[in-house]
């Protein structure tokens, strides 16, 4: 029922931008909208996207897609932004901050932090369906930016970083522990890695990974307009960590491209789903693919063999196995039905 009633929904074609070009190749970005910090998880052949909603209700949008280049609004994850009382007036800015979306036995978490009250995570079975009510994982304030990992051996981290702005230090990066559920903090954090070297300035936008062994910490450095994709890798869990640029903007026109996700499809293609600033249009949603060197990611086409990419403008779409035609998020309305189109957000909760 779930995959019938998503794949029979009407499809929309924007009139002002497409990105997959219908020859097999697609042109960035997949997403000319403000879709800001996105995070994507795969499930089997479906893939699902949050992005930051900041105080919009309903917050969390959920977006699927079965190829990562064809997008559609599915739900919002958040029906009103917590603490209820304090965004029932505009808090512009302050909210949902760089979420996280996994899926973990049989369940979507979605993770993020309000840099004024703390980490929340809510989750649900099903992504197009209910999301639970938010939990407030970790108090606190400054935090940000938050991501988790379900280690094999059990036990599950979160990593996160600090808003200067409220917590008067930034550009430094933490991991602690949570409880089996997940929704709880039960240690102490620990920096893992501070980028106030007078290199990796404005560290930030973290995920957290496992591969052959190694953790790993995407976060992008170097702020939101003329930064670079960092990775950080480690045998330990708390470090330390070495750190590597794995894609810049280099000779291309496509600034600051960092903050954002690594996802595999079920053909073994590795890809990276992220953002471009692009001033008043917003946070621009790219795609670049992503191979593996030497358990190092590179990110985007590395022309001079250095192990850091560029982002493409052109490629070819990813190898997947389900299908749809071209398709775009809603972008207007024709108010031609009962209900508001999932376009649809407020700056306070209702």
């Amino acid at each position: 029922m779930f995959f019938t009633l998503l794949t029979t929904a009407q499809p929309y074609v924007s009139k002002v931008w497409v990105s997959d070009q219908g020859d097999g190749t697609y042109i960035n970005p997949v997403l000319y909208a403000d879709y800001s910090d996105p995070d994507v998880c795969a499930v089997e052949d479906d893939f699902y996207m949050t992005a930051s909603s900041f105080n919009c209700t309903p917050g969390l949008p959920i977006l699927h897609s079965k190829d990562l280049v064809n997008w559609r609004i599915i739900n919002h994850a958040l029906k009103s932004v917590e603490p209820h009382d304090f965004f029932s007036i505009p808090q512009h800015g302050k909210g949902v901050w760089a979420p996280a979306i996994r899926y973990h036995n049989g369940e979507f978490y979605i993770y993020w932090g309000d840099p004024d009250w703390g980490i929340f995570m809510v989750k649900a079975t099903d992504p197009a369906g209910e999301w639970e009510n938010p939990v407030l994982v970790k108090p606190g304030k400054g935090m940000i930016d938050a991501a988790p990992l379900w280690d094999e051996d059990g036990r599950v981290y979160l990593v996160h970083a600090w808003a200067g702005s409220r917590a008067g230090i930034n550009s430094t990066l933490v991991i602690c522990e949570m409880n089996a559920e997940g929704t709880a903090v039960i240690s102490d954090p620990v920096m893992v890695f501070d980028g106030n070297d007078g290199v990796n300035h404005t560290i930030e936008g973290l995920k957290l990974y496992k591969r052959n062994g190694y953790y790993y910490i995407f976060a992008p450095a170097g702020g939101v307009e003329r930064g670079w994709q960092l990775v950080l890798r480690s045998e330990s869990i708390y470090g330390p960590y070495d750190p590597k640029i794995v894609m810049a903007q280099e000779n291309t026109d496509i600034n600051g491209p960092h903050q954002g996700d690594w996802v595999d499809t079920q053909s073994g293609e590795s890809w990276f789903l992220h953002f471009q600033d692009r001033e008043m249009y917003g946070r621009i949603i790219h795609l670049n693919p992503m191979k593996w060197v030497n358990n190092w990611p590179v990110i985007g086409v590395d022309k001079d063999g250095n192990g850091c990419g560029e982002p493409v403008r052109r490629y070819k779409k990813p190898a997947v196995k389900g299908k749809w035609g071209i398709e775009t998020p809603a972008e207007s309305d024709e108010f031609d039905t009962r209900d508001l189109g999932l376009q649809w957000q407020w700056h306070t909760n209702y």
